[in-house]
Formats: structure tokens, sequence, C-alpha cells
């Protein structure tokens, strides 16, 4: 088997209005299904404005009650991370695009390759938004994807 993709993401969610908000007005991700129209269950498929395929992010609701992510080191999804343009203004412009919005940022990261913001979703799935730096070389000096982390500068 060789693994050619990573197809698509599906997290549980809280309140699917409250989480359909976020991706497709605050994020940007294209509604491809359910959301405020739900097919008889409370889900919504996001893909992204490329159409590279069709649902790259799909939300099911659990309710109001359903248990928190547990803090501190543990078992499961870290982050994920959306690449938000090719450039530090692309990345700028989503700095202020999520803090009109009054996300929580909670980290910016120089990588060496990737400049980096990270944020919360309304349920408190970390979310790298990512911009790879223009002029570096990563496929012919694999050793750049293990640099030191520097706080990052926009």
């Amino acid at each position: 088997m060789e693994i050619q993709e990573l197809g698509h993401l599906v997290l549980y969610v809280r309140d699917l209005r409250r989480s359909v908000h976020f991706y497709r007005d605050v994020l940007g991700w294209r509604l491809v299904m359910g959301g405020d129209d739900p097919p008889g269950f409370p889900v919504a498929a996001f893909a992204a404005p490329s159409g590279r395929t069709h649902h790259e992010l799909l939300l099911i609701e659990v309710g109001v009650d359903a248990a928190a992510l547990p803090e501190g080191r543990r078992v499961g999804l870290y982050h994920f991370g959306l690449k938000v343009g090719d450039s530090d203004d692309d990345l700028r412009d989503a700095l202020g695009t999520v803090q009109e919005h009054g996300v929580p940022i909670i980290g910016a990261s120089d990588h060496t390759i990737t400049h980096s913001l990270y944020i919360l979703d309304p349920d408190g799935n970390q979310i790298e938004l990512y911009i790879d730096v223009p002029g570096v070389d990563w496929r012919n000096d694999p050793s750049l994807i293990a640099s030191p982390v520097r706080p990052l500068r926009l």
C-alpha cells in the first residue's frame, strides 16, 4: 500500500451551528453539505476553495454535554495544519481575520520551513495556520524539517 495524500479529517463538535460559523465564516472553508440544513443527522462537510476533493473536513455534532478534550499530555490529535497562502502577508491577513473574530491565538512559531500561527476552534481543537517559507528547499535538505523552533515575528 502507498498513501497518496491525507484525504479528510473528521471532528466531533458540541454545537454544529457554532462550528459551521467558525470553519465557514472565519476560516473560509466552502460548506458542501449539511450545516444549517443537515441531511437527517447533525453533520457538515467542507471543502477547500481549490475544490481538490469532495470534502476535507467533516463535523459531527455530539451535543453540548459531550466531554471536553483533556488538558495536558495525552494520546490523540495534537493539531492539524491549514496552509493559508504563500507569504507572510497571507499569514498576516489570516491573523487579522482571526483577531477580528476573537479567535484565541495560542502561539506563533518560525519553523524555518514554515511560519505558523496556532489557534483554537470553538471546541478547543488546535489548528496551525501556516505558510511554507519561500526559498527554503527542505526537499534537498530534509534536516531543515527538524530546525529549532523560534518565535515568529510578523
